[in-house]
């Protein structure tokens, strides 16, 4: 890396000698560049943060493709009167379908799910009802004759009684009660409303895809403005209207995420620059007055704050919208853990920025030239901090190979973004540092007694006391790191919506239902539904998380032979009826259920009510071959999610012929499969990169172990404080580990590098200088992660926590733990040069004297 940096040693001549020529050219660049990173926006979809070739991934597009969105638009009209909710709704409806896109004229919805008509289902329940309905039918009317055989068994009293209360239920009631059920299934209700019909719900099907946040706005925008422009008072002056739905719920948290990361931005680069300037007036104020106290220095540094911050702060921001045109070009998107880069890389990227002018400033301190100091601080101290940049950027860049696209993007975007903050600090800021000095805009120059200053000398304190104390920690720290968790709760890492959820508890009593996150699987043939039901039912049998599997041939057959059959089917449970036991019911169940299945001609489709079809319709309004499944547990349990998908993902049918389900959850947990597995690999391929170019920087296995151990330190020590602060792994945090592995070795590199310069005794002077950018550096970037622990996401939330826990731990290990470790390999070197030689065996004579004693002739 040295040789490297003599080699660019005329680079840096040229800056000096020709700023404005550099800066024209990076203003130039950035005002092109930051076109594109204009463009960039949020994408929270789970789909998208998987590659296209996964099966589930495929299934998910194919379903919006065929079906649209697979979250509906929902409207909840309410008032005391039901009479005019309805009136409002049917004046509601024929609108809604006729609004179009203002940019492509194509409508907004495909259909309404309103009214139903009820007359053709009640008369022919039965035969809308599945095979496995009218099976449980069957079950139920052998029951009955059972339960009327044993009343008029001639066993003695006791022996009846027994078998008597052994029927769950009593006779034919059961039978119609299993009918009325299969009714309530079907949605047995003329309007979809609440307990008390006050709220009258209406569900629109949209067109466009659920991750177009541009089309999802428009809608809500446009449907909120139809309604207003509707006056619903006009109905009744008490009726309100709401619109709700999860499109609703995802368009308000990608813009909350975006403002809130825009807001982090903006306070985080002001909190940095302040902390950075700061510091840098420390540093301008100790180099001028020679360490000594002086006002009037102090005062005019202070005025110079602006230029101080312009210097460090535009260099750095030049390189953010360098690296985010380039995640524009090539991704057109951020993720949920991408949006988070621009505050952390601010706050890592201007660690170089800090070397930098810290050592330039020492080297002004002590009386060299702008273009002496400036050439010292990129010879010297260029190879340092591009060490650590490149270390940093390539443990990044390791993500890049990850098919998760949380983490292959972070380290695209991430690593380029070092890269481009090391080049733009090596160059443009130098640039402009020599630009302020020479219009008297900045003023560097020391006087010769500052110049004079002598180093520091000394010992570090309590050296041993912080070595026993800190390995007692790592003991510590590996004792809890063993029950390190992963937060397996979807629910804790979603943020809260107040105005979301008030919205759509008007909703919920209406369509509150068990059958919530389907998996849909879209067949090309009629034929193969049977085989995937009968798999899925299978499948059912073996696991209660499968809670219904419906199909529209299975409860409305059509073909004629599968229409036959169900005819038949009918015919023998009508047969059933004729049970002798059967004939003395006097309640007139038995004539009710012979009625119910008295059908003998099959129903033309045309005829079929449309809310029964219309979970089967595709968006051009054919109906398709859907199978759908549904869970019968929450999938917030990422858990319950991944068992869901395993059961249901890849359903292969008694013919050998495989299906593949589609749905969001279906992906979501391929994604968090697919994120646990390469999670280790990266972080183990991120720490062999680590150690191959810290050894590569020092060519040494001593000095690289020296300057590794407080990365390994520290994250020990953040694993066990994981535990004791009750933190656990989740699916946004895993990516900090990488990121924790490439930037918290920084420390160490350069304090190591520092010492081999100045030698033995020197580690208070090492502490004085480096030891003070470390610091700063450090807090700086954990300025860039704190902003997020102060996000409405829980998410990024953990993003931020985790990270400033690792990265404080690495630091307190850099700046302490590594010091005084330093001070006791001094110290038993010292011990071991100044200890008197010992023999290892005394000599024959002390051992045998009497032998030896010499005689007197």
């Amino acid at each position: 890396m040295h040789q490297l940096f003599e080699y660019l040693r005329p680079l840096i001549r040229a800056i000096i000698r020709w700023p404005w020529a550099l800066l024209l050219i990076a203003l130039a660049v950035t005002a092109v560049t930051g076109r594109e990173a204009m463009k960039l926006s949020v994408d929270s979809d789970f789909a998208n943060l998987l590659p296209q070739r996964y099966t589930s991934v495929q299934a998910l597009m194919d379903l919006r493709e065929r079906v649209g969105a697979e979250s509906p638009v929902d409207v909840a009209i309410e008032s005391p009167s039901f009479e005019a909710n309805r009136r409002f709704a049917e004046a509601l409806i024929p609108r809604v379908l006729a609004l179009e896109q203002a940019e492509t004229g194509k409508p907004y919805f495909t259909r309404v799910d309103y009214r139903r008509e009820l007359g053709v289902l009640v008369r022919h329940a039965p035969y809308f009802a599945t095979y496995e309905e009218l099976d449980r039918l069957e079950r139920e009317i052998h029951r009955g004759a059972n339960y009327v055989r044993a009343l008029a068994d001639p066993l003695p009293a006791g022996q009846r009684a027994r078998q008597i209360r052994l029927q769950p239920r009593e006779g034919m009631a059961a039978a119609e009660g299993d009918v009325n059920d299969v009714l309530e299934e079907l949605g047995l209700r003329e309007y979809p409303v609440n307990a008390d019909s006050t709220i009258l719900a209406l569900r629109f099907y949209p067109t466009g895809s659920q991750t177009d946040l541009r089309f999802i706005d428009s809608l809500y925008s446009d449907l909120d403005s139809l309604v207003a422009v509707m006056e619903p008072t006009r109905f009744d002056p008490r009726i309100r209207v709401t619109t709700a739905g999860r499109l609703l719920r995802q368009s308000v948290e990608i813009h909350a995420i975006t403002d809130d990361v825009s807001r982090s931005f903006g306070s985080g680069i002001a909190l940095v620059l302040l902390s950075v300037v700061s510091y840098f007036i420390y540093k301008i104020t100790q180099a001028k007055s020679g360490g000594r106290f002086r006002p009037l220095i102090l005062f005019t540094t202070i005025l110079r704050a602006p230029v101080l911050a312009v210097v460090i702060g535009l260099p750095m921001v030049m390189s953010l919208v360098w690296s985010f045109a380039i995640a524009a070009l090539a991704f057109g998107n951020l993720n949920l853990m991408t949006a988070t880069l621009g505050l952390v890389l601010f706050g890592m990227g201007i660690d170089f920025g800090i070397h930098f002018f810290a050592r330039y400033a020492e080297e002004r301190g002590r009386g060299k030239s702008v273009e002496e100091a400036a050439e010292t601080t990129f010879i010297v101290s260029g190879p340092a901090i591009s060490a650590t940049a490149v270390t940093t950027s390539l443990a990044l860049f390791i993500l890049v190979i990850a098919d998760f696209k949380g983490f292959s993007e972070f380290g695209w975007i991430g690593g380029t973004g070092v890269i481009l903050a090391l080049v733009s600090m090596l160059t443009v800021m130098p640039a402009f540092l020599v630009l302020a000095e020479r219009l008297r805009l900045l003023d560097l120059t020391a006087p010769a007694e500052a110049a004079e200053k002598k180093p520091l000398t000394g010992r570090f304190p309590f050296a041993r006391t912080v070595v026993v104390v800190s390995f007692a920690i790592v003991a510590g720290a590996l004792f809890f790191a063993r029950h390190a968790s992963f937060e397996y709760d979807f629910n804790r890492l979603s943020p809260a919506f107040p105005e979301f959820d008030a919205r759509q508890a008007r909703v919920d009593p209406v369509y509150n239902s068990s059958r919530r996150n389907p998996a849909y699987l879209l067949l090309d043939n009629a034929r193969d539904v049977p085989g995937v039901v009968s798999a899925l039912r299978r499948l059912a049998r073996q696991d209660s998380l499968i809670l219904a599997v419906e199909s529209l041939q299975e409860r409305i057959p059509t073909d004629s032979a599968e229409a036959q059959r169900k005819i038949a089917r009918l015919a023998q449970l009508r047969a059933l009826l004729d049970d002798p036991f059967l004939l003395v019911d006097t309640t007139g169940t038995v004539d009710r259920l012979r009625s119910l299945l008295s059908i003998t001609l099959p129903l033309p489709l045309d005829s079929v009510p449309d809310f029964i079809t219309r979970p089967f319709t595709d968006k051009t309004g054919h109906i398709g071959n859907f199978v759908i499944v549904y869970p019968s547990r929450s999938l917030g349990d990422a858990r319950e999610s991944l068992h869901f998908a395993r059961l249901v993902g890849e359903v292969t049918t008694g013919r050998g012929q495989t299906f593949y389900a589609g749905s969001t959850s279906l992906v979501a947990a391929d994604t968090l499969r697919l994120m646990q597995r390469e999670a280790p690999r990266m972080i183990w391929i991120a720490a062999i990169l680590v150690l191959l170019i810290t050894y590569f920087e020092f060519r040494s296995p001593r000095w690289t172990v020296l300057a590794l151990i407080p990365l390994v330190v520290g994250m020990l020590w953040m694993l066990g404080g994981m535990e004791l602060l009750g933190l656990k792994l989740t699916f946004y945090n895993l990516v900090v580990l990488p990121t924790v592995l490439g930037a918290g070795e920084d420390g160490g590199v350069h304090i190591i590098h520092r010492y081999r310069e100045l030698g033995p005794g020197s580690i208070l002077q090492v502490l004085r200088s480096t030891g003070e950018h470390v610091l700063m550096c450090a807090i700086t970037t954990l300025q860039g992660f704190a902003g997020l622990m102060f996000s409405f996401h829980p998410g990024l939330q953990s993003i931020g926590t985790l990270a400033v826990l690792g990265l404080g731990s690495t630091l307190i290990t850099a700046i302490v733990f590594l010091p005084a470790l330093i001070q006791v390999i001094e110290d038993l070197q010292t011990a071991r040069k100044n200890r008197p030689p010992r023999r290892v065996l005394p000599s024959l004579r002390a051992l045998f004297p009497d032998r030896f004693r010499r005689t007197k002739v």
